[in-house]
């Protein structure tokens, strides 16, 4: 840390992209830091909620020796943000710090189907702030830095002022990329409950990366909403993704999407061993040969495929719909996003996918 306060007076530390790569580079030794370090970069520096002073003022007090009220909001529940004692408006706000880990854990695994529209409005804003780091991928080019290849040419170069005396020998390592990252979701009427907000999700995935993200809905055809999803303003963004789908709550035709989208797209997105995110409850009106045939083509010509059902939170799921049964013999991973707690889980392993 010393270093680091040492550093910071070299560069313009109004700018947080600077003091980002600074802090990185001195705080960071491993790559696998790295996941951890941007996670804690971002809940450090994110926009204070509204009470941040009276909550620091709270857990200076001394713990009052009463059994805790049971009406601490889940998260940031709206309904609940009051503060104070309505009896007496002028006592200094209570804040029932006790409760909040219970009440948060009761919103993390309650189904996205399930909740009311203070809760969900209340994940949107956990999803806005939730931090996506996809694994890195090994590419043939080399850097310099520690590694198990000797560079000649640094070598020789450096080692000209001793006369050519090799003192100092130069070493390269293999260079690291982020992963590019490609979303289907099916926005057909069995997914209705679950469809705006997943576009949240996605919309968090695509300002959360680094990298791009490619985004497609699909119901009885594949619309691309990569460039409605760029606007910075989520409302926004939804709206203009709704201008540009013509198939909302219809019917599914899986197999014909993930056909128009391996020829169609598949060369332009698929390349440098993207990850690819389906998000679909399985249920299919098209041929099941079909569906399966081009689940293989595209397991095929990516890196991980993932395949993500809202329904598999549910404890007597079975995938036995015909859609489901030709996917999963292509699926690397199936997982459930049916409420925070999976998505916190998918976060997690994306960060962990091996190079």
């Amino acid at each position: 840390m010393l270093d680091l306060c040492d550093a910071l007076a070299y560069v313009q530390i109004g700018r947080k992209a600077d003091f980002y790569y600074t802090a990185r580079s001195l705080l960071c030794h491993r790559l696998e830091d790295l996941p951890r370090f941007d996670q804690a970069f971002q809940l450090f520096w994110r926009k204070p909620q509204e009470g941040w002073d009276v909550n620091l003022a709270a857990l200076m007090r001394p713990k009052a020796r009463r059994k805790p009220i049971l009406k601490a909001p889940p998260l940031k529940a709206p309904e609940a943000e009051a503060d104070g004692d309505p009896e007496d408006p002028q006592a200094p706000p209570i804040i029932e710090l006790t409760m909040t880990y219970s009440a948060a854990e009761i919103l993390r695994h309650k189904d996205f189907a399930e909740m009311t529209a203070d809760e969900l409005q209340a994940i949107r804003e956990v999803m806005a702030h939730m931090v996506w780091q996809l694994g890195l991928r090994r590419t043939r080019r080399l850097r310099a830095g520690a590694g198990p290849r000797l560079d000649f040419r640094r070598t020789i170069r450096h080692n000209m002022r001793y006369g050519g005396e090799v003192l100092w020998w130069a070493e390269r390592t293999p260079k690291y990329k982020p992963r590019p990252l490609v979303v289907l979701a099916d926005i057909s009427g069995s997914m209705e409950r679950y469809t705006r907000l997943l576009l949240h999700f996605i919309y968090s995935l695509t300002f959360g990366l680094d990298q791009p993200v490619e985004s497609f809905v699909f119901g009885t055809q594949l619309t691309r909403i990569t460039r409605a999803l760029r606007h910075r303003d989520v409302d926004q963004a939804l709206k203009e993704v709704g201008h540009v789908v013509n198939d909302w709550s219809g019917g599914t035709r899986i197999g014909e999407c993930l056909k128009h989208f391996n020829f169609e797209w598949g060369r332009r997105v698929l390349g440098r061993g993207a990850v690819v995110l389906i998000i679909s409850d399985g249920w299919d009106r098209g041929e099941p040969e079909l569906l399966s045939k081009e689940m293989a083509r595209l397991k095929r010509n990516c890196h991980r495929l993932v395949w993500l059902n809202p329904l598999l939170g549910s404890e007597d799921y079975e995938p036995l719909t015909r859609g489901m049964q030709a996917a999963l013999p292509h699926v690397h991973d199936f997982l459930p996003v049916h409420n925070l707690a999976s998505l916190e889980d998918l976060a997690m392993r994306l960060a962990d996918l091996r190079t």
